[in-house]
């Protein structure tokens, strides 16, 4: 049997049966480009040659702050690799470090250590540059849709906002980047929520972006900006940098976007009866909140009352308070549900989501949680040496090497 049946969890792999791997189907990508070999040649090019957009030194203006907006650790983005070229860039176009401040995206995430942050950034740019988490925030006005905007003070008060990020699918905001950075990403936390409530529109779905209300509500968000560049990568499932767009935080998304539904968006003939899900690996395991995005794409194809197989390590638990608290002091996943709906949090929205798939589905944990925890979230805890055992003999089967990734449908997608 190929590596195939090595799916990443955590910071190592779990390897699946070779028995049960062969009679399985198997959801991978399409066929990418390969790998640039040149990233920094690349990304300067892009920065020269933006889509909808003048170039990124022309964006500059003279003596005024510049804001980089970065990922944080739960993303896979490489800023490592883009802010070098980025910020020589802005200093060959008269920038000073001291009017460059970058800024990262929390959302409703967690805070991040200074050993994080130096990780993500690299240990020169993070020393060289102020670098800094939102925490005061300014009222800019809302959205037709009555999303109250509140934006981090330092890119409200830049005259220039650069959006750097990797581009993928989002289980309800369609995809990753562009205006996302902005709102969520550097917003007031209590006015998430309101945006957030969009998932519940049958139109907040991956892979789409026009017609998607919650992703629309984000660009309008992040119009109260009047100055924004955006920066973005598309990776391999190996984290390799596929392609690089730069330019208008709207042309340039979907520039990028519609190279990632044709490496990503994988038909299938039909539903199968068992689907195992690996979420990538980490950062996109490193909790339940983030591994929720695998299961979101897995139950697109498993039968009604069909199995799911979850391979998500979880090394920091829950990775959100709402969520674990809504989790496990619920009666039931249908008392979820209805809890959410009757008072929207951010955070244990995540809850409602794993919620909706446990109603149809046999939701099956392998993780490094506790397993009486797991079974108190209405999980059916696992064990790697258990995965075989769950498969009966004649039951169809995919695997999802990368289910955070790949967003499979029946017939077309």
């Amino acid at each position: 049997m190929s590596a195939l049946n090595q799916l990443k969890y955590g910071r190592s792999y779990i390897t699946l049966p070779e028995k049960l791997a062969a009679r399985a189907k198997f959801i991978l990508p399409n066929p990418a480009p390969p790998v640039i070999a040149d990233a920094q040649a690349a990304i300067r090019a892009a920065l020269r040659e933006p889509i909808g957009s003048a170039p990124l030194a022309e964006r500059v203006l003279p003596g005024q702050p510049v804001a980089v907006i970065v990922s944080d650790i739960s993303r896979p983005s490489p800023s490592h690799l883009m802010l070098p070229p980025l910020l020589l860039e802005l200093e060959r176009a008269g920038v000073r470090d001291e009017e460059v401040t970058i800024i990262f995206a929390l959302g409703a995430h967690r805070r991040m250590t200074e050993e994080e942050m130096s990780f993500c950034l690299g240990e020169e740019v993070f020393c060289r540059y102020r670098v800094v988490q939102p925490q005061n925030y300014i009222y800019l006005g809302e959205t037709q849709r009555g999303t109250p905007v509140r934006l981090a003070e330092e890119v409200v008060q830049a005259g220039l906002v650069i959006l750097t990020s990797n581009l993928e699918f989002h289980y309800f905001a369609g995809y990753s980047g562009g205006y996302k950075s902005v709102f969520p990403g550097v917003a007031e936390p209590s006015c998430i929520a309101h945006n957030h409530k969009l998932m519940m529109d049958p139109a907040s779905v991956p892979g789409a972006a026009d017609s998607n209300p919650a992703r629309l509500d984000m660009e309008e968000a992040g119009r109260f900006l009047p100055n924004c560049f955006m920066l973005t990568v598309l990776l391999n499932p190996e984290k390799q940098i596929l392609n690089v767009a730069a330019g208008d935080p709207v042309a340039a998304h979907r520039s990028g976007a519609a190279l990632i539904d044709k490496y990503y968006k994988i038909p299938v003939p039909e539903a199968a009866d068992v689907v195992i899900a690996g979420c990538g690996g980490h950062p996109k395991d490193i909790n339940l909140y983030q591994a929720q995005k695998a299961l979101e794409n897995a139950a697109r194809v498993v039968k009604p009352g069909g199995k799911i197989i979850l391979l998500a390590a979880a090394e920091e638990g829950f990775g959100d308070e709402a969520f674990e608290e809504l989790i496990l002091n619920a009666p039931s996943p249908q008392a979820v549900i209805e809890e959410l709906r009757r008072e929207f949090r951010m955070g244990a929205h995540k809850a409602a989501l794993y919620a909706k798939v446990m109603l149809e589905n046999k939701v099956y944990l392998v993780s490094q949680m506790p397993r009486e925890t797991l079974a108190q979230a209405f999980f059916i805890p696992a064990g790697e040496d258990e995965i075989a055992a769950l498969v009966e003999e004649g039951e169809s089967i995919y695997i999802m090497p990368f289910g955070h990734q790949t967003v499979p449908g029946i017939g077309a997608v």
